[in-house]
């Protein structure tokens, strides 16, 4: 009966393939949960930031020439390339959504947004084709950090740059970088969709083929401050105040002290997972009834328990937020950041974790409307300039959307590009392909290349475990590589020495008295004595022991706090050759009485200040 009730329970606690499908649409963006309509403004500027534009801003204001805020790309171009075409419809693009025309201001004490009616963007071309191969792959990489690196003016447009850089007769890198505050990595996506249909009708002087924008960016902002307040408001933050209450703050151990100021400089590294290793992750989430978000996430908040110790981890998880058709399409900074919480206590299994994460998530997705800026403000976090609020790691599940984009005589391939930026100790990016594929994005600051390699095959190896026994519990399950395992059991263990076997301990510790006298061979607390000095002066005592009669067999009883004099004593009843009976003072006196009885013990070393107790 227990085990009928028991499947019953586990199967409510499954979602569907249906919900599974809406919770990874939300993830994505991609459902239109019939919203109030977005409605086009009457006046085109100056008009107010929207939630997240308002949080970027402030920081801009803290920190003008940070340069980490900005999204980089990177194009191939394989073929017989129409620079023109290219440019113009670079221009065709900034033209048609406002946010690439968008420069940020003060007006009357409030930060708003100001669309400018004509932008221009030149497209440099940067001619490396006939330099050595060496040289040029030096200068395509100082390029791309400049323009990557380079801090932007929010207050003068565009907030755009962009490079052409020849690599060969027919092979191009188009290189650019647009500020955080005008877009996010959909928005990307965007441009990068609507550049090959407008060449590809430019190239043959035709007109755009793109249909109008039915709003702008700057629409957005007007709406989402006009229906997010009220009952929905509070009803959402609410449920967040209760979520996030008496949170705790990741302490990841680091390679070095955290600094006091976050500086934002990061690396990556990127790993592949196996065909099989995908096909078991998905085959587990399928049968567990969640999607294959929160298996990796589970898994990744796992490797920070084990890492930790903590049992309430909070992970930052950003979202599309593109829930209504007609942002779809835009370009600009739509993401929303969510934080999941969850409780690590008990050292649960992993499917219990699985359960324990499945509804942090649906719990989130279903009040993921309210901006994280906001949360931040309404929560108002400790504020810490050394690390980010109310999480220090971030989980990012991304959709295998860069692939190769083909064009009569062109061929289009995304190139991976990093910012050399990070915005937290941690972000995990997951890609969902055939083969999951994964990056690992760190603060250089606090951690070593090294270190992430080995977090990297720690969560493959975790991974591993979970699939073949999600039943296990977190603290059995394995995240040492098969190397690391014989390092520690056998490399490690590996301590025989050869000895000589017919000398005693402390006719071995005279052969070292000889090597090194002067050396320090024993220290306790502000006390210290050479390998000469003990060894003087437990002969000293010892031969007082053998004028006692203390001999081969004879037991001699040893009973004094720690110290110097123990190691003293000890030494020496070995040196006159016999045997000592260890007796700790704190024993009960009884205790005491009763193993010197016993033993018959005919010399005891004892201190003045012990003689009561003996």
């Amino acid at each position: 009966m227990d085990n009928t009730k028991d499947k019953l329970l586990q199967r409510r606690s499954k979602l569907s393939s249906t919900q599974r499908s809406l919770l990874e649409k939300r993830l994505r963006g991609e459902v239109d949960f019939q919203l109030e309509v977005i409605s086009k403004r009457s006046q085109i500027s100056p008009v107010p930031l929207s939630f997240a534009q308002q949080r970027l801003w402030f920081l801009h204001q803290l920190d003008p020439d940070n340069p980490y805020y900005s999204e980089l790309a990177c194009v191939q171009l394989l073929g017989a390339l129409n620079v023109d075409a290219l440019e113009k419809s670079f221009n065709e693009i900034v033209q048609r959504h406002e946010a690439l025309r968008t420069t940020f201001e003060i007006v009357e004490e409030q930060a708003v947004q100001v669309i400018h009616p004509d932008v221009t963007v030149k497209l440099p071309v940067v001619k490396l084709d006939l330099m050595p191969e060496v040289e040029q792959q030096a200068q395509i990489e100082q390029l791309t950090t400049e323009i990557a690196q380079k801090p932007f003016d929010l207050t003068t447009v565009p907030l755009l740059r962009s490079v052409l850089l020849q690599i060969d007769v027919e092979e191009y890198l188009l290189v650019f970088a647009i500020h955080h505050i005008v877009v996010d990595g959909w928005s990307i996506g965007v441009l990068i969709r609507e550049l090959v249909v407008l060449y590809e009708a430019f190239s043959i002087n035709k007109t755009s083929p793109l249909l109008e924008l039915p709003i702008q960016y700057a629409d957005f902002a007007i709406w989402q401050r006009q229906w997010l307040q009220g009952e929905l408001q509070k009803t959402q933050l609410d449920y967040w105040k209760q979520q996030l209450a008496g949170a705790a703050t990741l302490a990841l151990p680091t390679d070095r002290p955290r600094p006091p100021v976050q500086s934002f400089r990061g690396a990556v590294a990127s790993f592949e997972l196996s065909a099989s290793l995908t096909d078991m992750l998905r085959d587990l989430s399928n049968a567990e009834g969640v999607t294959l978000f929160m298996t990796l996430l589970a898994a990744f908040q796992a490797l920070l328990y084990r890492y930790t110790g903590q049992e309430d981890i909070c992970v930052g998880s950003p979202v599309a937020n593109r829930n209504q058709g007609q942002i779809q399409g835009l370009i600009g900074f739509f993401v929303n950041t969510l934080v999941l919480r969850t409780d690590l206590g008990g050292n649960p299994s992993f499917l219990e974790l699985l359960n324990r994460v499945r509804q942090v998530c649906v719990g989130a997705y279903a009040h993921a409307d309210i901006p994280f800026e906001q949360l931040v403000e309404e929560l108002q976090p400790d504020r810490n300039l050394s690390q980010m609020p109310l999480f220090q790691v971030m989980f990012a599940w991304q959709e295998d959307s860069q692939k190769q984009l083909t064009l009569p005589d062109l061929t289009l391939n995304w190139l991976p590009t990093h910012t050399q930026a990070a915005r937290f100790d941690l972000t995990l990016y997951i890609v969902d392909a055939s083969e999951l594929r994964g990056l690992l994005e760190y603060n250089t600051d606090l951690f070593n290349a090294e270190t992430i390699t080995r977090i990297v095959e720690h969560f493959r190896t975790l991974l591993e475990g979970i699939v073949a026994n999600p039943q296990a519990r977190l603290s059995d399950l394995p995240i040492l590589t098969t190397d690391e395992l014989n390092q520690q059991l056998l490399e490690w263990n590996d301590t025989a020495v050869e000895y000589p076997q017919q000398l005693c301990i402390h006719q071995l510790f005279e052969a070292q008295v000889e090597r090194t006298p002067d050396a320090i061979a024993v220290v306790f607390e502000d006390e210290q004595l050479t390998y000469w000095e003990l060894n003087a002066r437990a002969n000293q005592l010892a031969h007082y022991l053998q004028q006692l009669g203390v001999k081969p067999e004879v037991l001699v009883g040893i009973c004094v706090e720690q110290s110097l004099t123990m190691v003293i004593g000890l030494l020496a009843i070995l040196k006159a050759g016999g045997a000592y009976i260890p007796l700790d003072p704190s024993y009960p006196q009884e205790r005491l009485a009763y193993i010197l009885e016993d033993t018959q013990a005919s010399v005891l070393l004892t201190e003045a200040l012990l003689l009561e107790i003996i």
